[in-house]
């Protein structure tokens, strides 16, 4: 990712409490103009993952099975490449997250099952680059979110089914992969009136009994309690 070049600065003369307001003023401003392309990347990302998602689903349908094969694909694909050219994985998982439920939602996929998906794949692509998965899962279940109100669709479902497909996802990975997503994500869920307990793999909840079993059969029967 390209260096942003600010414009130098000149400190005004006078006395020392001048200057220091003037260097406060100038890393504002840089601050102000770096933030500002950050959200530009952000929104790219999710146009192009939400197009993308909304032109194969198009194509290959969207029944679970091309919905998690499509899923899985495009969170590689957009992962590796951000990976790759070194731009932040926290701004690039938000914007994936954001483009892959408004896609679903643009062919009239089910969005519940994309956000467990969406998360599920997340999870299992940053732990094996080694990326930090609380990170991870924080911002994109704020993409997914996020989505849900750009789309008028269920958040407390969404977020709900999103937390249970991190903490499966988790599962694969460590006990202690399981404890760093559930400590990060358990006052979101708290927001969404679950209970981290009832999410977990393994649990009584319905949420935790769809992601224990996993595999389309597992999100199908989730997806048709939510319909």
């Amino acid at each position: 990712m390209a260096t942003t070049k600010h414009p130098k600065t000149e400190p005004a003369g006078g006395d020392g409490a001048a200057a220091a307001e003037h260097a406060g003023h100038a890393v504002q401003q840089g601050v102000v103009d770096s933030l500002a392309l950050l959200g530009t990347v952000e929104t790219q990302v999710s146009a192009l993952v939400r197009q993308t998602v909304a032109d194969t689903l198009r194509t290959a349908g969207v029944g679970a099975g091309a919905l998690t094969a499509v899923v899985e694909q495009v969170v590689k694909g957009a992962v590796g490449a951000s990976a790759h050219v070194g731009v932040g994985l926290a701004l690039s998982v938000r914007g994936v997250a954001k483009g892959i439920v408004a896609g679903v939602h643009d062919v009239g996929g089910d969005v519940v099952a994309a956000s467990f998906d969406t998360m599920h794949a997340l999870i299992l692509v940053a732990a094996a680059l080694g990326a930090d998965i609380g990170v991870v899962a924080r911002h994109a279940l704020g993409g997914l979110l996020e989505a849900a109100g750009d789309t008028g669709t269920d958040a407390t479902k969404i977020g709900s089914r999103a937390v249970a497909g991190a903490i499966d996802a988790a599962g694969k990975v460590s006990n202690m992969a399981v404890t760093t997503v559930k400590d990060v994500l358990v006052g979101v869920a708290a927001g969404l009136g679950e209970t981290l307990q009832a999410l977990a793999p393994g649990g009584g909840g319905q949420a935790a009994q769809g992601a224990h079993e996993g595999g389309p059969k597992g999100r199908e029967g989730s997806a048709a309690r939510h319909h």
